[in-house]
């Protein structure tokens, strides 16, 4: 699905980091596009109403000479090529995030996450176990013969 990293930790903590960081900018953005939008919004409810009318008139006759079985018909491989372009694209903003996250992170994480993952490696080693002696068994007691 995405090409492996050269470092030690997960692609996935690089994505994670790429978002946030992406996020982070848009969000410093965010001002500036509420006021432009609130400045396009009143400029365009003006005219709206007389739009709509004239828009909804078209809409109607343009219904009324659609050939809505040929539209059935092509939906299915329309459908298909939209998710195989969508999945492209996922792929690569994916791709986007894990490079961006990777430049978040730092190298830094990675020296240290090496240096980690040498001490658990170290650490986890299988650990020989010696066998204890073993314990003398005890001495059967002579039994009397049961009586009759």
């Amino acid at each position: 699905m995405t090409e492996q990293t050269k470092t030690k930790l997960p692609a996935p903590l690089y994505a994670a980091a790429g978002a946030g960081d992406l996020a982070y900018e848009q969000l410093r953005k965010l001002p500036a596009v509420v006021t432009e939008l609130s400045e396009k919004a009143a400029a365009s409810l003006r005219t709206y109403n007389e739009q709509a009318n004239a828009k909804a008139t078209q809409l109607r006759e343009k219904a009324q000479t659609t050939d809505f079985d040929a539209l059935r018909g092509n939906a299915a491989s329309v459908a298909t090529s939209i998710a195989q372009l969508a999945q492209e694209r996922t792929v690569a903003a994916y791709t986007a995030l894990v490079a961006r996250g990777e430049k978040v992170v730092g190298a830094g994480v990675v020296t240290t996450a090496e240096v980690v993952n040498a001490d658990i490696e170290t650490t986890e080693g299988p650990k020989a176990v010696e066998a204890a002696p073993a314990a003398p068994k005890p001495r059967k007691r002579a039994t009397k013969p049961a009586e009759k």
